[in-house]
């Protein structure tokens, strides 16, 4: 389990977990230097955006047994040490449950809105129920899909949204995934020429979320936990057929051993279906095009992307049309029949914080379930089934 903490000083510190255990932290930090602009465009975090961001600390807890509980502080007697903090490690993969929360394009609201240029007014109320949740101890990890603080340029925003969801990620895993707002830029080799990250081009987001990526600037990378493998894509990175990231994609989904994590769920930002009708159209046809056919292919079971503020849910779905509708259960819980496996099942779970995006009057024949409420969804596994809850 690997720990990441922001600190003034430049020497390495330790996290001190379990039972006598202890580890040293590397360090790293950005500059302005990094950041990235051009003339036509000048980015805020090259300029009037620029905050110094302190000094990264980083430490990996090891020797750590799956599904339980433990303790850590972090710092030096030097500069002093946080509070004792108690943390639960996620499910072994291959082992028989799993409980996670889901959702993208959170964000940060203050209590002072006249300290902020882009405010998330529904992440505060967000954060607090993922917080309630996690008191229940049933959560075992939180992904959260792209577009993560909006600070677009203005660094110091990053710092407003790390506190925001310190009572999250200081117990359970916080998995990230890339966004548009982080990576974004003209100029930067991103897929998208726009200037929605600031000019960050996603420094500051793989500086505070070092995930297990394939490395710089690639980040894609697939985990196991419980019965079930996640493949987190970035949809502003190259993604056409024989790109690097699709080659990835489709060994890392060609070589899952479906006795062990029978479920496969596929994570990135951008989505392949939305009914919702932007200035901006939220589906890009070319990547529907290159990367859908994987999804079938290698029988992916369940997709979550953010991005449109809204939460959408469709039927097992491929180009355009339905292989397979739910049936309703003695609840009315629309339930999937996967043992008869006709398409994967697209989740929008955007409705983080952002101001929310409404529907059409009018939903498309795919469009199984809408909502257009701030919210996260919630998903408990086994081997033998997956619940899908919406709150």
């Amino acid at each position: 389990m690997r720990l990441t903490w922001v600190s003034g000083d430049a020497n390495p510190q330790q996290v001190q977990y379990g039972d006598g255990k202890s580890s040293t932290s590397e360090v790293a930090t950005f500059t302005q230097d990094d950041m990235c602009s051009i003339s036509v465009l000048p980015s805020p975090a090259k300029d009037f955006g620029w905050h110094d961001p302190g000094y990264i600390h980083s430490a990996v807890m090891t020797g750590l047994q799956p599904s339980q509980s433990y303790t850590y502080r972090y710092g030096s007697d030097s500069v002093g040490w946080s509070d004792t903090i108690k943390f639960r490690t996620p499910p072994a993969p291959g082992s028989d449950e799993l409980s996670f929360v889901i959702y993208g394009d959170m964000g940060k609201a203050p209590l002072d809105p006249s300290v902020e240029h882009y405010i998330q007014p529904g992440s505060i109320s967000v954060a607090k129920a993922v917080a309630k949740e996690i008191q229940t101890g049933k959560v075992d990890s939180i992904f959260h899909i792209g577009d993560i603080s909006y600070a677009t340029g203005f660094l110091v925003e990053w710092d407003f949204f790390l506190h925001l969801i310190t009572p999250l990620a200081s117990q359970v895993s916080y998995m990230t995934a890339i966004g548009n707002h982080e990576r974004d830029y003209a100029n930067s080799a991103s897929v998208y020429v726009t200037p929605d990250s600031g000019g960050e081009c996603g420094v500051a987001y793989e500086s505070y979320f070092p995930m297990p990526a394939v490395s710089k600037d690639k980040p894609w990378y697939s985990i196991e936990q419980g019965s079930v493998h996640f493949i987190v894509m970035s949809t502003e990175h190259e993604w056409s057929e024989k790109s690097e990231q699709y080659n990835w994609m489709d060994e890392d989904l060609s070589s899952i051993d479906r006795s062990r994590t029978p479920w496969v769920i596929f994570i990135g930002h951008r989505p392949m279906y939305s009914s919702h009708g932007g200035i901006l159209p939220n589906v890009d046809s070319n990547f529907v095009a290159s990367v859908e056919p994987l999804l079938l292919n290698y029988q992916v079971d369940l997709v979550f992307f953010g991005h449109v503020h809204n939460y959408e849910r469709t039927c097992a779905v491929y180009q355009g049309n339905c292989n397979g509708m739910p049936t309703k259960d003695a609840s009315g819980i629309d339930v999937y029949d996967n043992s008869n496996y006709t398409a994967p099942v697209h989740a929008i779970v955007g409705a983080g914080g952002f101001s929310l995006d409404n529907f059409p009057n009018n939903g498309e024949t795919w469009s199984i379930s809408r909502v257009s409420e701030f919210g996260y969804a919630r998903v408990h596994a086994t081997r033998a089934d997956m619940l899908v809850q919406v709150l």
